[in-house]
């Protein structure tokens, strides 16, 4: 019985304390349970006119602009009722300043001490982004000769392609200058700039696909552009010998943008008379020679009249470090390209396969630039015509690899500083 008494006092003890504790607490307000998170509740909708460029074409106007109204509508229709806020703009100049240009608000008594703010930053639609390419401390030779014709490039002229080589890469080189003619060609193997350019340690592009310009001191220069003894006919071949051997002396890279290499010779008028088998006048052909004898001339090793090979592994495509490039750069070739011209050149002739634009196929290479252990280096796109000039810049940039800056064009006056100011209704 005492037990019972016992246990009826303690029950009735827990439930008057529990009765006076519920009495005297302060249970929080269900605002304060659940609140609002007004900091990212303002940078969303600003966000989510700014996506919707309402910003940008209103932030801009004038203060009298009818647009303005209807920013106001829209902000309204987007926040909660018991939300009020204050939406201001400021002009950001160039000083670092900000000068207040609009402000609307739906309240007039203030947001309170609890109040949260988000900001975004609206350029105008005439600011313009773009990337300055670090120099490459390089003259840039294009051969745009006019006394020499091209193969391989169907559906252009080699002039056609080194303005358009030139707009593509003059950016990224220290200095550009396009050869005009076979003469000039023969100055700069002598040595000579053109323009007071840097000779050594330059980079020639020729457009003339498999055909290379040849000057007049060489045409007729037997052991050094021709050669009397060749059996078959190809003179010529030699010619290929002593732009390895130049190339190799200078420290050129030379860069042959689509097909066999070094297959044809040209000059219209002291080749006048001769035509390469399919009709084209002014050039010479030499064969399969030609690639060996320029080959032995890079490495530098004698003169041997030896025929050479390409190879034809079909479709090829670019490889991962190329994608790579291709978006750095902003220069997009076709992903997929037939290659019938490939070489199978690495590590042989002293020469080392290094930015390789398309997936190797077994040992064949389609595009490449070959790296020469004794100085000078070999570019060699082995695509079948029509010549894609994308993959010859392609290759040089990833050879070289200049780094590019970001830059903003913009005024004082074309970027805005938005502000949106949130409050709760009865807020503190």
């Amino acid at each position: 019985m005492m037990r019972t008494v016992e246990v009826i006092l303690v029950i009735g003890i827990l439930a008057s304390a529990f009765a006076i504790g519920s009495f005297f607490a302060v249970l929080p307000s269900p605002r304060q349970i659940s609140s609002m998170n007004l900091q990212e509740l303002a940078l969303t909708t600003l966000q989510m006119f700014d996506q919707n460029n309402e910003l940008n074409q209103i932030v801009f106007k004038s203060n009298l602009d009818a647009s303005w109204g209807y920013l106001q509508a829209a902000l309204a229709a987007s926040l909660p009722s018991n939300i009020l806020y204050n939406f201001t703009v400021y002009n950001m100049t160039s000083n670092g300043q900000y000068k207040l240009l609009n402000s609307f608000s739906n309240t007039k008594t203030g947001l309170g001490t609890s109040s949260e703010t988000a900001s975004i930053i609206v350029p105008s639609s005439n600011v313009t982004f773009s990337f300055i390419p670090k120099k490459i401390p390089r003259t840039l030779y294009i051969l745009n000769c006019s006394d020499a014709n091209g193969w391989w490039i169907t559906g252009y002229t080699a002039q056609t392609l080194a303005s358009n080589l030139q707009s593509m890469l003059s950016p990224y080189f220290n200095c550009t200058v396009m050869v005009q003619s076979t003469a000039q060609l023969g100055k700069i193997l002598n040595g000579t700039s053109l323009q007071g350019e840097t000779v050594k340690n330059a980079t020639v592009i020729n457009t003339f696909g498999e055909v290379v310009p040849i000057p007049a001191g060489y045409y007729s220069s037997n052991g050094i552009g021709y050669d009397t003894n060749s059996k078959d006919g190809y003179h010529y071949a030699e010619y290929s010998y002593t732009l390895g051997k130049q190339v190799r002396q200078w420290n050129w890279t030379w860069v042959s943008i689509v097909g066999w290499p070094f297959y044809y010779v040209s000059n219209t008028a002291l080749l006048s008379g001769k035509q390469n088998t399919w009709g084209i006048y002014g050039m010479n052909m030499t064969s399969t020679y030609g690639l060996e004898a320029f080959l032995e001339g890079l490495n530098n090793q004698g003169y041997s009249y030896t025929t050479s090979t390409t190879y034809s592994p079909g479709i090829v495509n670019l490889s991962p470090s190329a994608l790579y490039y291709c978006n750095y750069y902003g220069i997009h070739p076709s992903t997929s390209q037939t290659s019938t011209r490939a070489l199978s050149i690495n590590n042989t002739f002293g020469l080392r396969a290094t930015s390789i634009v398309f997936n190797p196929v077994g040992q064949e290479i389609a595009a490449a630039t070959y790296k020469h252990t004794g100085g000078g280096a070999f570019t060699a796109i082995g695509l079948t015509r029509i010549p894609d000039i994308r993959v010859a810049a392609l290759a040089l940039l990833m050879y070289y690899q200049p780094a590019l800056s970001p830059s903003m064009s913009t005024s004082s006056s074309s970027t805005r500083l938005v502000t949106l100011q949130l409050g709760l209704q009865g807020g503190g």
